[in-house]
């Protein structure tokens, strides 16, 4: 009788281990949020050169991934609930400078995000850039072919379960008319909001959010602030200086990462309604 409530009680251990078991499991479960894009989303510091510091070899220069983990954080989820439903989110930046939609794919890039994705994770897609470097056939694509690409990572992300959203490419701090910014991507800002309605997919612009908040803040702001427009002898990497209106320092890339964040909360608050 004794032995058999010893077996009894060590069954209730077993038990009571188990339950928390899972409840730690799912505890710890997290929504993954793919980027995949260029240069102005990449994560230049952990391991985009391996070997070289960040800060000695790059900095100040930051994609708006490489800051984009701040806005996912756990107080922050409530307000993208529909989008995460998960506890908490890691961001896995996989964007890297000078890929268009076709070196991305030619080079296993996207292979490598489409075999590790998982129900309901997000993959956001920011293209375009360079894309429309006629003049660089190694990594131009004309506009169909643009859409092409963006539709395949559309429906294999879906395939999987996952979650596709598709930005327009970010803002270049040109060119300037009578103090506004204006749209320097031509067409391949509207081909990724065609994709977006004709595979009915959800769409941050973050052309016209990027191009609306740095006409706010004005070109000579803009340009000394968030761009990579750098003075000799202040920045290591750069001590000639810099003149770069295209990607960001790390204060333009904070900026640029809260607007994508807002087009969360707005596609959040839409999927509610």
């Amino acid at each position: 009788m004794k032995i058999l409530k010893e077996l009894c009680l060590i069954l209730i251990v077993f038990l009571i281990m188990a339950f928390n078991s899972i409840g730690e499991n799912d505890s710890e479960q997290k929504t993954i949020v793919y980027l995949i894009g260029d240069s102005t989303m990449a994560d230049y510091a952990n391991n985009y050169d391996p070997g070289k510091d960040y800060m000695k070899t790059r900095y100040p220069v930051t994609g708006w991934g490489q800051v984009f983990q701040r806005y996912l954080v756990k107080d922050s989820l409530q307000k993208v609930n529909q989008l995460i439903k998960t506890d908490s989110a890691f961001v896995d930046d996989r964007a890297r400078g000078g890929r268009s939609t076709r070196t991305f794919f030619q080079e296993g890039r996207w292979r490598a995000v489409y075999e590790n994705l998982k129900k309901d994770d997000l993959v956001l897609m920011q293209f375009g850039h360079n894309d429309a470097a006629e003049t660089m056939t190694e990594r131009y694509v004309p506009i169909e072919g643009y859409k092409e690409f963006l539709r395949l990572f559309v429906n294999q992300t879906r395939s999987k379960g996952a979650v596709p959203i598709i930005l327009t490419p970010v803002a270049r701090n040109y060119p300037w008319v009578d103090g506004k910014l204006q749209n320097v991507h031509g067409l391949y800002d509207q081909a990724a909001k065609d994709v977006a309605k004709e595979l009915n997919v959800m769409l941050i612009d973050l052309n016209r959010k990027s191009m609306d908040f740095f006409t706010q803040k004005g070109e000579t702001f803009s340009a000394e602030n968030y761009f990579m427009n750098l003075p000799a002898g202040k920045y290591e990497a750069y001590p000639e200086g810099q003149k770069d209106n295209t990607h960001f320092q790390t204060k333009g890339a904070i900026e640029v990462a809260r607007l994508v964040f807002e087009g969360m909360k707005e596609l959040n608050a839409a999927i509610k309604n």
